[in-house]
């Protein structure tokens, strides 16, 4: 596991990666990424309006940058976004870096949890519960084949997720060390 310290959250928007992931860094003692945080703090505005003004495929080109510099970066959590598995060079530098954790979670759950906000751009103008449908099809294998554990959060509580996951890593580590 040596230059793989970090570990990367994957999963569809709602799955609840960045409040996981606050968690689990702090749980871990490592510092917290959000890649679409990072995105808005060097462009200056949301990612909605990137996706509005500059369409996605210029939004992925920045999220592709984000990855490649935080994945530079010694002993993190990232949350990453949604689509970030989508792009085959995040897919490779997430993998050779740290430890990927997909977070499952099923989809009357992701349409509870995103149902109030406004700011997730492909759930505009379509009924949320079909857009997750089409994503999934397309992504959910892409998580899968990535992710070296899954972890289901549908019904749990952030606590009890960050928990079983720093329990998780820390088995990994234990058996990776051992003779």
């Amino acid at each position: 596991m040596l230059g793989r310290r970090n570990v990367y959250l994957i999963g569809p928007m709602g799955s609840g990666k960045t409040a996981v992931g606050r968690r689990l860094a702090a749980l871990l003692g490592k510092e917290f990424f959000d890649s679409d945080a990072e995105i808005e703090k060097r462009t200056g505005v949301d990612v909605r309006y990137i996706f509005e003004k500059e369409g996605e495929a210029r939004f992925r080109e920045r999220e592709r940058e984000v990855i490649a510099d935080l994945s530079a970066l010694p002993d993190i959590v990232v949350a990453t976004g949604g689509g970030v598995i989508l792009d085959p060079r995040n897919r490779e530098r997430l993998a050779a870096t740290g430890v990927v954790v997909y977070l499952e979670t099923g989809i009357d759950t992701l349409v509870r949890r995103t149902r109030a906000g406004k700011t997730r751009p492909l759930l505009l103008g379509e009924d949320t519960r079909t857009v997750f449908e089409k994503l999934m099809v397309i992504r959910r294998p892409l998580y899968e084949e990535l992710a070296d554990l899954r972890i289901e959060t549908t019904g749990r509580q952030v606590r009890a997720v960050a928990a079983d996951l720093e329990q998780r890593l820390a088995s990994r580590v234990a058996k990776a060390g051992a003779p």
